[in-house]
């Protein structure tokens, strides 16, 4: 499924957040939004995945407007893995999993057989079907957001979002968690923190500063010491690996 923005625009009281974005996505593409703290890239997400509402602008889900959608359509087309997941109850890994299937539901209607089928091919997909009877708040911040991720996975949307969701990961599981979500069939956009990772995953990049997008396109084209020094002040030297793709080196 392809994702467009057209002119979005946020501002908070007389804060500007958003100044006319506008990003599009092909299907099936990982598409990385970038930029230092505060440009406006969890803002930008928010919008697309209805936490926030632009002040103008559009977004469409292939041809459709976003805002003419129900939360409930929207939320067949589009699933979130955020940087953080809190539950005030204990849930089991297996329940927290089943909450993807929600859109799925009308009113009070049962958990069926296919449900638990999906929730467990999810889980496998994850690594983390041993793990399906443990409490979601006894395993670590790595295995809570694999199991976020198979949640987003038992929705069976055709678009991921992802919210910085590997911030608090140690390299091990930020690693483990992007190539999960390289090997799904669908289209992602995701707000990176670490321009490697964004270097190693990304189809294509949009950077914001700002608020504003400043340079998007091909990722091995876009990351350049320029544009690394110009949008975070920060001196780089690219170096390529055996694939041939970028990585950064900050100079201190």
């Amino acid at each position: 499924m392809k994702l467009s923005a057209e002119h979005l625009c946020l501002s908070y009281g007389n804060d500007e957040i958003l100044k006319d974005v506008s990003i599009d996505v092909t299907s099936k593409e990982f598409v990385g939004i970038i930029g230092p703290n505060g440009s406006g890239k969890s803002t930008l997400l928010k919008c697309i995945y209805r936490t926030l509402s632009p002040n103008a602008g559009y977004i469409y889900l292939g041809d459709e407007p976003l805002k003419k959608l129900s939360y409930k359509e929207s939320a067949k087309k589009i699933s979130v893995v955020a940087q953080h997941n809190y539950y005030n109850f204990e849930f089991t890994v297996r329940e927290v999993v089943l909450m993807g299937r929600a859109p799925h539901k009308k009113g009070l209607e049962r958990d069926t057989s296919q449900d638990y089928k999906i929730v467990q091919q999810a889980l496998e997909t994850v690594g983390m079907d041993r793990f399906a009877d443990r409490i979601f708040s006894t395993l670590s911040g790595g295995e809570q957001q694999r199991v976020i991720l198979a949640r987003a996975i038992a929705q069976q949307t055709p678009c991921l979002i992802l919210d910085e969701p590997t911030n608090h990961l140690d390299i091990t599981y930020q690693l483990q968690l992007m190539k999960i979500v390289k090997n799904l069939d669908v289209t992602v956009v995701s707000a990176i923190h670490d321009l490697n990772i964004a270097a190693m995953f990304c189809d294509q990049l949009y950077v914001l500063k700002e608020g504003k997008i400043v340079a998007s396109g091909d990722t091995q084209k876009v990351l350049t010491k320029k544009l690394i020094y110009d949008v975070y002040g920060v001196e780089a030297e690219l170096v390529q690996d055996r694939k041939g793709r970028k990585h950064i080196l900050y100079i201190a």
